[in-house]
């Protein structure tokens, strides 16, 4: 299978072949791996039992996906990644407050795939073949999975589809056994190594496990949806099919590895680190498996955030090929790994890194949306593509590349959602208005949001809507549109 060729370029029509199936197969076999299950392992560490688990990652994730789905049907337009997509709104250079988000999105949870998937790797090989946990031996397996991903991802979306497709059977296959095998020892008990609910109450700690562990899921993906929706042709998939396949491929790409890791926890009795109890719980004719689900589901899941790595840091460095750019956000992503491995406790890197992300990332996300919105889904391809192709100019070009509202909006919304943020070495100052609960996520987004709206009303050139407000047919999508 050739490399992929293309950055953020827009995707030509012929080359658009993937569909809704493909979406659902991306979504979910890339999700099935230990970088996702884990996050499942957050409830119980917070002290939650196992019902108030399963309720608050099921509702975060439902909420979660309501909000990021339709970001999808953006790409189906613009034919090119969400970051780049956002200059509608942000303008050709502002749009890089995507680049960005979306690079440190992406950054975070590929070094969480490949920190938490070489632990379980070291810890199985430990119980098979007597394989030493020391720095050396970790650093050769961290250096392994991340050699893989590298691979997957420099060969692009075509390779990371197919691999998609085989993990969806064989990640499946791979958790049911897991169910049998950890059955034995299920609890639905919370666990007491915990000392208690993590907040001091149970509607406090539950709030922030349906943010931490079901919401988070979702809003990982505000920029990654585009980065496979852009290879499906709106000529031959209508809008409602394929949102309707990224509902389906989010909801069973997250509930269904975040669930097998609530459960393992309370069958592991992982309270305070999840990765050694998983091992050390197994019997020992899952330890091949476990050690498959370890390598392969993370160098899927880790691959197709690298992919999109790349993709941003392209958007940011024009001048860099995908290909270098992925090769340099992978020693980067790299030594994050190692960064966690030593530096950080699992619970809390985990806790920080996506609340801190889901506050400054979701601003972002409503804005984008309520352009979208604004402009029907009609978009100038070409305008879109000035700042890649090192030109000036177009209808997204608003003052010097800037959109100033949007960027405005989105940075007084990112500052409002880190001021009420709660995490383990750090509480915002805002938290005393909310009584202490976390809704640093819902603040960031309103205000954002908001903000928008009221700078903007009445001016839809200021809007980003100039390609519904004055069309022309050599410039605006020309793409042809399936109705529903």
């Amino acid at each position: 299978m050739p490399m992929e060729q293309r950055g953020v370029d827009t995707i030509p029509e012929e080359e658009r072949t993937s569909g809704p199936r493909d979406l659902v197969s991306i979504l979910l076999g890339s999700n099935l791996c230990l970088g996702v299950i884990v996050f499942g392992w957050l409830p119980p560490a917070f002290g939650l039992d196992w019902w108030s688990s399963v309720s608050s990652i099921v509702l975060g994730t439902l909420v979660g996906t309501a909000l990021t789905a339709p970001l999808a049907l953006i790409s189906l337009r613009t034919a090119t990644n969400l970051s780049t997509s956002s200059g509608a709104q942000f303008g050709v250079r502002g749009r890089l407050v995507g680049s960005v988000v979306g690079l440190l999105l992406a950054l975070g949870y590929t070094a969480l795939t490949v920190w938490i998937g070489g632990d379980v790797m070291v810890g199985v090989l430990g119980r098979l073949f007597g394989l030493p946990a020391s720095g050396v031996s970790h650093g050769v397996v961290y250096g392994l999975l991340a050699a893989a991903t590298v691979v997957g991802a420099v060969y692009g979306y075509r390779v990371l589809l197919a691999l998609s497709r085989v993990l969806a059977i064989g990640m499946t296959a791979l958790l049911l056994l897991g169910v049998f095998a950890y059955a034995p020892h299920f609890t639905t008990d919370a666990l007491p190594e915990t000392g208690g609910y993590l907040l001091g109450g149970f509607w406090p700690t539950w709030l922030l496990a349906a943010v931490a562990a079901g919401l988070s899921g979702p809003i990982a993906f505000i920029t990654l949806l585009g980065d496979y929706t852009r290879y499906i042709s709106p000529a031959r998939h209508s809008s409602r099919r394929v949102l309707h396949a990224t509902w389906l491929g989010l909801i069973l790409g997250l509930l269904v590895p975040q669930l097998f890791g609530t459960f393992t926890s309370y069958a592991a009795r992982a309270a305070l680190d999840y990765a050694g109890p998983l091992v050390d719980a197994s019997p020992t004719w899952y330890l091949l498996p476990l050690l498959l689900a370890a390598s392969a589901g993370s160098v899927g899941n880790a691959g197709l955030m690298l992919y999109s790595m790349g993709l941003d840091l392209d958007a940011i460095l024009p001048r860099a090929s995908r290909a270098r750019a992925t090769y340099a956000v992978a020693v980067v992503a790299t030594a994050c790994v190692f960064v966690g491995h030593y530096a950080s406790s699992a619970q809390d890197a985990m806790t920080s890194f996506v609340l801190l992300l889901t506050a400054i990332g979701t601003p972002w996300a409503v804005i984008t949306l309520i352009g979208f919105a604004r402009c029907r889904g009609v978009y100038d391809v070409e305008a879109l593509q000035v700042f890649n192709r090192r030109a000036r100019g177009g209808i997204y070009w608003f003052r010097a590349g800037w959109n100033v509202p949007a960027t405005v909006s989105w940075a007084l919304g990112a500052t409002v959602g880190v001021l009420a943020v709660s995490l383990p070495s750090y509480e915002g100052p805002l938290l005393g208005l909310t009584g202490g609960v976390d809704c640093s996520f819902l603040l960031s987004g309103l205000v954002g949001g908001l903000l928008y709206l009221l700078l903007t009303v009445g001016d839809r050139a200021a809007a980003g809507e100039r390609a519904v407000a004055n069309p022309n047919p050599e410039s605006a999508t020309a793409l042809p549109v399936k109705a529903d």
